[in-house]
């Protein structure tokens, strides 16, 4: 007889949306991120797993080249097992867990092992799919009900369980889930059975995501067209005359940046924010980060000066990573912000001066432009000479500050606060993207973005990969650094923010 362990976990069944990864409930958010292990399917977003904790146990449980990598059997032992070693499982699921993402099934087997769970439900792909396709699966006008159908039944049944009858005779709208390799025996069937072969039909591809597709036709004709246009999984087909309503209320796909696809070469921690801009307005993004951020090899000079703060009349931070590292550090040798004192802060560029906010700072001197060659400028009018400026920096920083300040006859100590460097390898996604000219444009957000990229491929290389792609450079600095290697810079913003670059992306599409 098997003994029931003194702790048990947890395990919940989570919809993860069709794709569109801001589709994910809160609940399910919160979930996740309390989670010890996370088994995560094909159709789940990979941003998802940003929101687990740094030490969970992520583990892949979709599909490999095409085939399953885990058999369902093996995915309910794992969630069993896992459970019993007291951990909290969050199983993530493309759609919902309940409309045919066999939830049902995982459920069984805990219950059978007596192990609690709970149900988050999800946007499930018929709802997400059909929404950002402009498709309403009702409406009052054409139908008043809709049914949800599995275009892929086991293969052990002799006999259908679907009732080709009752669908083809109605008048509601029929979605069939995982139909692709069997479209035209469902066109068919449906014809067979009553349905009008004129009866509008839509297949809508990776939907809610920015590589959606969506091909129109009837039942007469849609199993050709998807044939000629090698239209395949994943897809749902909608049928009914609600598919008509789509030229007039698409919305997702008629967005300025949609089917575009753009690079994003800032560092891993800092893309996001950038890319859900650009995602905000249909791109298709791709990151790859060109910059890792890192602590220097020794604090000893920043820890030195930290602790003389007393002595200094200015602070000057020229980017969000500088105010990060500092404060980090400052708060790691025992201190808070009171511990600035008179001393008095600069900052460069608006996202400087959001970092120092959220550390309760409110910059005394927040210069119009967004370089170092303004911080200089704007101490010369104010008169700096004789005065002590602290200035952390990355270790690549240009020297302008220290030797425009200097010239002003201030003394400037610059400690390294933090320092920039080259990934291994640039990621294999993004280098296909590249070579197979998927890739409308490229964003740069500094010179080292640039000199990075053309240090992982390769200067000549570069050039080639990036014939007829547009670039987008954040500054004049970043833009001289791009045409030093080759490159023509067409979009610069008038002020160097991501979100003033992103407009700028979007005004420069539009205008195509």
């Amino acid at each position: 007889m098997t003994m029931k362990p003194e702790k048990i976990g947890y395990v919940y069944l989570i919809g993860a949306g069709p794709g569109d990864p801001g589709l994910l409930t809160l609940k399910g958010r919160e979930c996740i991120a309390r989670a010890d292990v996370i088994l995560y399917d094909y159709l789940a977003h990979k941003r998802l797993l940003s929101f687990a904790r740094p030490d969970a146990e992520l583990i892949y449980a979709g599909k490999v080249g095409g085939a399953h990598n885990r058999e369902q059997w093996q995915i309910n032992e794992m969630l069993v097992e896992k459970a019993l070693q007291d951990k909290v499982v969050a199983r993530l699921k493309g759609g919902d867990p309940f409309i045919f993402g066999r939830g049902g099934e995982e459920c069984e087997a805990l219950v059978a092992a007596s192990v609690p769970f709970e149900i988050v439900p999800g946007v499930t792909a018929a709802i997400g799919a059909a929404a950002y396709a402009g498709i309403p699966l009702t409406h009052r006008d054409f139908t008043t009900s809709v049914a949800f159908v599995t275009g892929h039944e086991s293969s052990g049944k002799e006999v259908s369980g679907i009732d080709w009858q009752q669908l083809s005779l109605g008048s509601g709208t029929v979605v069939f889930y995982m139909g692709m390799k069997n479209l035209a025996q469902i066109a068919a069937n449906l014809i067979v059975h009553g349905r009008a072969p004129q009866t509008p039909v839509a297949l809508v591809r990776w939907g809610t995501r920015p590589e959606q597709e969506v091909l129109t036709g009837t039942l007469a004709d849609i199993a050709e067209k998807a044939l000629k246009e090698g239209f395949k999984a994943p897809a749902v087909t909608i049928v009914g005359d609600v598919v008509r309503l789509r030229d007039k209320l698409r919305w997702f796909d008629s967005r300025p940046l949609f089917g575009k696809g753009i690079l994003v070469t800032r560092a891993s921690d800092q893309a996001g924010a950038f890319s859900c801009l650009l995602e905000g307005y249909g791109a298709h993004v791709l990151e790859c980060p060109t910059i890792a951020v890192i602590p220097p090899e020794s604090f000893d000079e920043l820890d030195e000066a930290i602790s003389a703060l007393a002595g200094y009349d200015w602070l000057i931070f020229t980017s969000a990573n500088g105010v990060s590292f500092f404060f980090e550090r400052l708060h790691a040798l025992g201190f808070d912000s009171r511990a600035l004192g008179p001393c008095r802060v600069a900052a460069v560029g608006s996202k400087t001066g959001e970092a120092l906010a959220a550390q309760g700072i409110r910059p005394d001197l927040l210069p119009s432009g967004y370089h170092a060659e303004g911080v200089v400028r704007k101490f010369a009018e104010l008169g700096g000479a004789g005065q002590k400026a602290l200035y952390p920096k990355a270790d690549r920083a240009r020297d302008v500050i220290p030797k425009g300040l200097a010239e002003l006859g201030m003394e400037v100590v610059a400690p390294i606060a933090y320092r920039t460097v080259i990934p291994d390898c640039i990621s294999r996604e993004a280098l296909d993207a590249l070579e197979e000219h998927r890739i409308h444009c490229v964003t740069f957000t500094s010179s080292s973005t640039v000199t990075n990229l053309a240090a992982l491929v390769g200067e000549n290389r570069l050039i080639h990969l990036l014939e007829g792609v547009a670039v987008a450079s954040i500054g004049p600095i970043t833009s001289a650094t791009c045409r030093e290697l080759g490159l023509r810079v067409d979009i610069e913003p008038h002020r160097a923010t991501i979100e003033t670059l992103t407009e700028e992306v979007v005004q420069y599409f539009s205008s195509r």
